[in-house]
């Protein structure tokens, strides 16, 4: 894998466990292979791939990543989940993991299976159905 731009390896220097900044790198592998898409900050603490305009039925609109995460202190937050049923299948065979809305919670990724994450990835990365997606913006 190529580096990083600075402000991406500005949020994983600020990832003090070492394990947990090597499972940053694993997602970012996995995000950055099935999106195509060089990882990017968004804000301070989000690592994204890919970019994308949106707008809800309501009128919200706004630029957002395909797929992406963030390196919290007690977990990795993947925002991958925009569409998963309860339940899902895959979520059934991931492992140890907790889920919030369009959110995946995970504390290390040795707590869950990593084939079935990299395919919950890749539906993320794939998968746009529902999501509102309006434009694909260059990086």
């Amino acid at each position: 894998m190529t580096k990083a731009d600075p402000a991406v390896e500005a949020i994983l220097d600020r990832v003090d466990d070492p394990q947990k900044r090597a499972d940053c790198r694993e997602v970012m592998a996995m995000m950055a292979k099935h999106t195509g898409k060089p990882a990017r900050a968004f804000g301070s603490g989000m690592i994204g791939f890919g970019r994308v305009r949106y707008k809800y039925p309501t009128g919200t609109s706004g630029e957002t990543f395909i797929t992406g995460f963030a390196p919290r202190k007690n977990n990795l937050t993947l925002y991958a989940l925009w569409y998963q049923a309860e339940d899902d299948p895959l979520l059934a065979q991931l492992g140890k993991h907790k889920r919030g809305k369009g959110c995946l919670y995970i504390n290390k990724l040795e707590d869950v299976d990593r084939d079935v994450l990299d395919k919950i990835i890749q539906r993320s990365a794939t998968e746009l159905e529902g999501r509102f997606v309006t434009e694909f913006l260059e990086d």
